[in-house]
């Protein structure tokens, strides 16, 4: 069984989340094929997946939004790259039809949640199961002017599929499918907390240590914002993060986010899904930096205060320094999400794929 996977490259939320569904299934169903088509890069999907087996094609099947910064969008740019995709893509097709034919193999579609994945499906007439906690649809239309007939193109793409696993924290998915819902898709960490802080030399409290990302683009933050919160010590991914602050560790490169949440009480993030899903799970509170010009970050920022403890933040308080950390975190309205969704998702597709064999 070949699973081929219409990966985004919007973003590495996208890829985390895939990852973590795509090792349950390998657990289930150790024999099959899984093969990742994105732009997303070979050493991040490696240290993604971990000891999973996978294949790369090198395909883009989405734009998503282009960014700004990480807290900021470019519509210009985006339209400017859909255009191009929507040029190249007739070739791709060509190629990636012929490749999966060549593999004589019972091929199941994923894809998350790149639209094109439809025109493989017409092409194969294989199961095309959508994931995800939004559509392009729903992000391109607020957008308005030019945007509406490519939110269209995408919803017209969606409503092709043939079933739709839907992640929390979403957004209307309104494409006529049969839908499957999903707890929380995050991973499981691979190290111990006494191996973390061994190795980063660390032995601070888990209240006082404190983990910063702003997703694979970065934030520059000045060093002197670190010097007001001294008794605090700050993990950060992103070098930039001003590594050079006395109270600032540097997240080693073969580690995910997830490892250190471990050892962390809170976290400074933007609106991303998979933050959100791994600090949830792993008992985190999130101190959310409000995001411009993306229409699914009201959704998770609604979506946090009802199931997470929190703290809000404006892009103003994030850069002079106005982190809150002194204060309590806000307890949510809400019940708490369920911590199985990527053994639910992938319990969906080995039932899939199990059909979709049967069926050849």
């Amino acid at each position: 069984m070949l699973i081929y996977v219409c990966l985004s490259g919007h973003g590495y939320g996208h890829g985390s989340r895939v990852a973590s569904v795509l090792s349950c299934l390998h657990a289930l169903e150790p024999t099959w094929r899984l093969v990742l088509s994105t732009p997303l890069s070979q050493d991040f999907l490696s240290l993604a997946m971990g000891q999973v087996p996978f294949e790369l094609r090198s395909c883009r099947w989405d734009v998503g939004v282009i960014q700004a910064d990480a807290l900021g969008a470019d519509p210009e740019a985006t339209l400017e790259a859909l255009e191009q995709l929507e040029r190249q893509l007739p070739a791709q097709l060509d190629d990636e039809v012929d490749w999966i034919c060549a593999q004589a193999e019972p091929v199941l579609l994923l894809s998350d949640v790149a639209p094109a994945a439809a025109g493989l499906r017409q092409r194969l007439g294989a199961p095309l199961i959508w994931m995800g906690n939004f559509g392009w649809d729903v992000i391109y239309r607020p957008m308005g002017g030019a945007f509406v007939p490519w939110a269209e193109h995408c919803l017209q793409a969606y409503r092709q599929g043939t079933a739709l696993i839907a992640c929390p924290l979403n957004m209307e998915m309104p494409w006529g499918l049969p839908s499957v819902p999903v707890g929380l898709t995050a991973g499981r960490p691979r190290c111990t907390p006494e191996q973390i802080r061994q190795r980063l030399g660390l032995s601070g409290p888990r209240e006082r240590t404190i983990l910063m990302g702003f997703g694979g683009m970065g934030l520059s933050l000045a060093h002197a914002l670190f010097g007001r919160w001294p008794s605090f010590q700050f993990l950060v991914s992103d070098p930039g993060l001003a590594a050079s602050a006395p109270n600032v560790t540097v997240v080693p490169s073969d580690w995910r986010p997830l490892e250190v949440m471990q050892i962390c009480s809170r976290v400074i993030t933007k609106p991303g899904y998979s933050t959100f899903c791994e600090a949830l799970s792993q008992g985190l509170g999130v101190h959310l930096v409000h995001r411009e010009g993306f229409a699914e970050a009201p959704v998770l920022e609604a979506a946090l205060q009802r199931h997470g403890r929190h703290r809000l933040l404006s892009r103003a308080q994030l850069e002079a320094g106005d982190w809150q950390l002194d204060q309590p975190l806000l307890a949510p309205t809400g019940q708490p999400l369920t911590a199985h969704g990527a053994e639910e998702a992938a319990a969906f597709l080995q039932a899939q794929g199990l059909r979709a064999n049967f069926d050849v």
